[in-house]
C-alpha cells in the first residue's frame, strides 16, 4: 500500500463519518443528542487527555451547553419542555394554507 492509497483512504473514512454523523443528528435529533451527550460525558473526565476533552466538549449537544431544556424558556423545539408561545403571524404577507377536498361530481 503506498502512502497516497493511506492518505486518501484516511481522508475518505474521516469525510464518511463526518457525514454519517450530521445525517444522524440530522434524521434522529432525539436520539443523537443521547448518543452525543453519553459519548461526551464518557470523554470529558479529568482522568482524560486535553484532545479528549476538547473533542467532548465539542460532541456535548447544544442543549446541554446553554442549558436550555428545564430552564422554562418554552422553545418547544424538542416538544419535551412544553409548547413555545403562539407569536401570532410575524409577517403580514404570509397567509396560511386552506387546503380543501376535491369534490367528484359525476
Amino acid at each position: 500500500m503506498s502512502a497516497f492509497a493511506l492518505v486518501q483512504d484516511l481522508v475518505l473514512g474521516a469525510l464518511l463519518v463526518f457525514c454519517l454523523v450530521s445525517a444522524a443528528r440530522k434524521l434522529m435529533p432525539q436520539t443523537s443528542k443521547r448518543l452525543f451527550g453519553r459519548l461526551a460525558a464518557a470523554l470529558d473526565r479529568p482522568s482524560r487527555g486535553r484532545a479528549l476533552r476538547w473533542m467532548a466538549r465539542r460532541l456535548q449537544p447544544a442543549d446541554a451547553k446553554r442549558g436550555s431544556c428545564g430552564d422554562g424558556d418554552g422553545c418547544g423545539s424538542c416538544g419535551g419542555c412544553g409548547s413555545a408561545p403562539y407569536q401570532g403571524n410575524a409577517d403580514p404577507h404570509v397567509q396560511p394554507l386552506h387546503f380543501k377536498p376535491h369534490s367528484h361530481s359525476r
